[in-house]
């Protein structure tokens, strides 16, 4: 059937954005986070009965709900298609290939695993890690598969925690087994609602590395990870299944873009 305007219109629209502002919950390496300030003011005695106002954003690129191009990580020195890091790739003004301008605007369907509720749990923290058996239990629970191309999301509950940095910055996460085996599901891309997908300053006892989803997903097989994703309205009501809106900027050789993906569902 093709899709038609009043199709579109009749599906409900959930953003899966999270705020931003300064004092928003960031890793280290990527602090400040966000910052805007205005430099054009409405004011009187302008001679205009018009004003303007406008301002200066400062951002970095993996603050905020975001997405990582494929030129971000590298196992080895090589990113993606196993493109060695020269100074001809990674250069003062950004990456020559795979930056964010790179990806497709994504439109796909979707899969949302609320592991949260198959835990009984509010929220996930720390141990144990999020693994492959688990996110394959959860989408059995569900009644859901996973389609090549589709995206699958994960939820940990930690995106009701935004806007306490503490103890958001404390949300589980995946191990190595669960890339590997979305991997191994040939999907375009993986979304959190954490700060990092995997779990900061965990080693994986296998690949003998940090954050090993990054080099399983991005590295290895060019799946994009979305990360710092809401996810809250979907799980309250079951929504497991939609269709998945997400739009990069296009900016030239960067290694991520701010993004306010959306989840389209029936209201049925």
């Amino acid at each position: 059937m093709p899709v038609t305007l009043n199709s579109l219109l009749d599906a409900k629209i959930y953003d899966l954005e999270q705020p931003r502002y300064a004092g928003a919950p960031i890793l280290l390496s990527h602090a400040p986070g966000f910052v805007y300030t205005l430099h054009r003011h409405h004011e009187p005695e302008t001679g205009s009965t018009r004003t303007s106002a406008s301002g200066t954003i400062y951002t970095t690129e993996h603050s905020g709900t975001h997405i990582d191009a494929l030129c971000h990580q590298a196992e080895n020195l090589q990113i993606y298609g196993e493109r060695d890091i020269t100074p001809g790739l990674q250069t003062s003004k950004g990456f020559s290939e795979l930056g964010v301008e790179t990806i497709e605007p994504l439109l796909a369907r979707a899969v949302l695993l609320d592991v949260a509720a198959k835990r009984g749990v509010d929220y996930i923290t720390g141990e144990p890690l999020i693994t492959g058996d688990e996110l394959q239990a959860t989408a059995a629970g569900q009644g859901v598969t996973i389609q090549e191309g589709d995206v699958v999301l994960v939820r940990t509950g930690n995106g009701a925690l935004w806007h306490n940095p503490e103890r958001y910055l404390q949300a589980g996460g995946m191990a190595g087994s669960a890339s590997q085996w979305l991997s191994e599901q040939r999907i375009r891309a993986v979304g959190a609602d954490n700060v990092a997908w995997d779990v900061m300053d965990v080693v994986d006892p296998d690949l003998q590395m940090t954050l090993p989803g990054h080099a399983i997903l991005l590295v290895r097989h060019g799946i994009y990870i979305l990360e710092n994703l809401f996810l809250e309205d979907l799980a309250k009501e079951h929504i497991y299944e939609f269709v998945f809106v997400c739009l990069p900027l296009k900016m030239q050789g960067v290694t991520g873009s701010p993004v306010r993906p959306i989840a389209l569902a029936s209201r049925g």
